[in-house]
């Protein structure tokens, strides 16, 4: 396989996986709107004396969803929360060869957490776990972990694949790779994100 095939087939792949990271976001999001209108029914409830039936059960099961299911959209456009005081000070291949040393770092824990959140959700499915409160069944709830995970190694196998084609050329565009933006990039997006794409940047200097 040439390397203009290999990269083309490495770009196909990102698309793709990147659709499926939007879906579970976009799934993240549903659950989010639905706690939201729940929440809210269960304020009315109680005030008619008639609260939502198995409400704090149902909101700890639900943060399962929105908090594992975006992880892996948020590991592809960098959007997680690492320290870069050195890796700021990287550039070329010295960069792309700290990025891959945490990548495989990072492989290797989430395969331990599928392995183990997949055991969870395994035991809750056939000793039939259940909230201690409205007895509600947690393995619905336990399965999107593992599921998450998947798709986040998966990721981090793409990033890894991209990192090292940028080792062997550091002058190819990347792809599958989260770009590390400036100190002024990030402020600049933070005031669009906030105010519109029609807000004017602010002049920002990095110490």
């Amino acid at each position: 396989m040439s390397a203009d095939s290999g990269d083309s087939l490495l770009a196909r792949l990102d698309v793709r996986l990147a659709k499926i990271e939007d879906g579970l976001s976009f799934v993240a999001a549903l659950f989010i709107l639905a706690l939201m209108v729940l929440g809210a029914l269960n304020v009315i409830g109680r005030k008619l004396g008639m609260p939502v039936w198995g409400y704090n059960d149902i909101v700890v099961l639900s943060m399962v969803s929105f908090a594992f299911l975006s992880i892996s959209a948020m590991q592809r456009i960098g959007g997680h929360i690492r320290m870069e005081l050195l890796v700021r000070r990287l550039s070329g291949r010295w960069l792309w060869f700290a990025e891959i040393i945490g990548t495989l770092v990072a492989i290797f824990v989430i395969a331990i957490l599928i392995y183990y959140s997949y055991q969870a959700f395994g035991r809750a499915f056939l000793l039939g776990d259940s909230t201690m409160d409205r007895e509600i069944p947690t393995w619905p709830s336990k399965i999107w972990v593992p599921i998450s995970f998947g798709v986040l190694i998966a990721r981090l196998f793409l990033q890894l694949w991209g990192y090292t084609r940028l080792i062997i050329d550091p002058n190819a565009e990347p792809v599958a790779v989260p770009k590390m933006h400036k100190v002024d990039e990030m402020a600049d997006k933070e005031i669009k994100d906030t105010f519109g794409d029609d807000a004017e940047p602010t002049p920002v200097k990095a110490n």
